[in-house]
């Protein structure tokens, strides 16, 4: 079971305890490599979580202005946001492995070689002519050369093309994702990429930095990539294994690690559904009282959105679309932890507005 000590230092590397809170989108993607983004919403309302005055307006011109994030399918084949800086190397890590995956599936919606070959040049050749465009415009120049446009079968036809380079996700439109040719999107790879074993080790560095302390076995949960490759690349020793620098300092330079020390005081967050902090780690519970793990996540995949208090769950809450958030704590807390919770929930709702 894990203890308390490394689920605080777990949520100080993933920059939601212990008052480490990052200036920007950019640094929080920096400092925790990935933010689950299966819900464009979701994924802001974690960036916000990590930073100090964030704006959906900043968030979106580091999607769309600067592209320094991109969103796209990579660890466990999920929708995440990533350095743009990255992007190049993790298509060649994850492409290959993920269209395999999906080889079976791809038959099954009638997408054989020979019709995915004709469907990836109409998707191609549309986003560079009229991109952006969103799924139901390419659907409908898709179902020429015939795949379904009713169904999966267009948005895996777009993934394929994403995962293999060619395309990636575009300025939302009125709240729908649109695609845009890559190379259009972002410039080529500043110098030499890592590959193979190169990457892996890599991405096991970056996924220390946001999720120490680990093992191998908690990186392939995160990561999708089998245990034997994890536990061929791991570092006997790594300065960010705790989620430290060498010196032992958080990244914000307080000088404390949190770990081993008294109680500190009350950092509250509120976290949305889906947060990558509940899927970082082999023991996706930890942070979780027993008697509340199915208020938290209830089955079926479902992770909803969680109050933490020094990293640990204490509650939940609703009502983000809204804009009228609505928080139902397990127990009554410190009143200290209570003034925090009605901070964040304030923070919540001037997010939404900004």
């Amino acid at each position: 079971m894990t203890g308390p000590a490394v689920f605080l230092a777990r949520a100080r590397s993933q920059c939601v305890a212990g008052g480490v809170r990052c200036t920007g989108a950019e640094e929080v993607v920096a400092r925790v490599f990935a933010v689950q983004a299966q819900d464009v919403e979701a994924a802001a309302l974690g960036l916000r979580a990590r930073a100090r005055g964030l704006t959906r307006t900043a968030v979106r011109e580091a999607l769309e202005d600067r592209r320094t994030l991109v969103r796209g399918w990579f660890m466990r084949g999920t929708l995440h946001l990533v350095p743009a800086a990255d992007v190049h190397w993790l298509l060649a890590l994850y492409g290959p492995r993920l269209v395999s995956r999906a080889a079976r599936r791809h038959r099954d919606l009638g997408l054989d070689e020979d019709v995915y070959g004709r469907a990836e040049r109409v998707v191609v050749d549309a986003v560079a002519a009229h991109g952006p465009l969103t799924r139901a415009e390419l659907a409908e120049r898709l179902a020429r050369v015939g795949v379904e446009p009713e169904g999966q079968a267009p948005i895996h036809v777009i993934r394929r093309a994403a995962l293999a380079g060619l395309v990636c996700h575009g300025p939302l439109r009125a709240g729908e994702p649109t695609y845009v040719a890559l190379r259009d999107w972002l410039p080529p790879p500043a110098g030499p990429q890592p590959a193979g074993d190169a990457a892996v080790r890599e991405l096991v560095r970056r996924y220390l930095r946001g999720h120490g302390p680990a093992a191998p076995d908690d990186f392939a949960v995160w990561s999708g990539l089998p245990p034997g490759t994890a536990r061929r690349v791991w570092p006997e020793a790594a300065p960010h294994e705790q989620g430290t620098d060498e010196q032992g300092t958080d990244e914000q330079g307080t000088g404390e690690t949190g770990a081993d020390g008294p109680d500190p005081s009350p950092d509250v967050r509120l976290l949305p559904a889906y947060d990558d902090y509940w899927l970082g780690w082999r023991d996706r519970d930890a942070a979780i009282p027993p008697d509340f793990v199915r208020a938290v996540r209830p089955g079926g995949g479902q992770i909803r959105a969680a109050v933490t208090v020094n990293g640990r769950a204490a509650g939940t809450w609703t009502g983000p679309r809204k804009g009228n958030v609505q928080v139902r704590m397990f127990a009554e807390g410190p009143d200290r932890a209570a003034a925090d919770v009605t901070a964040e929930t304030a923070d919540v709702a001037r997010f939404l507005q900004s």
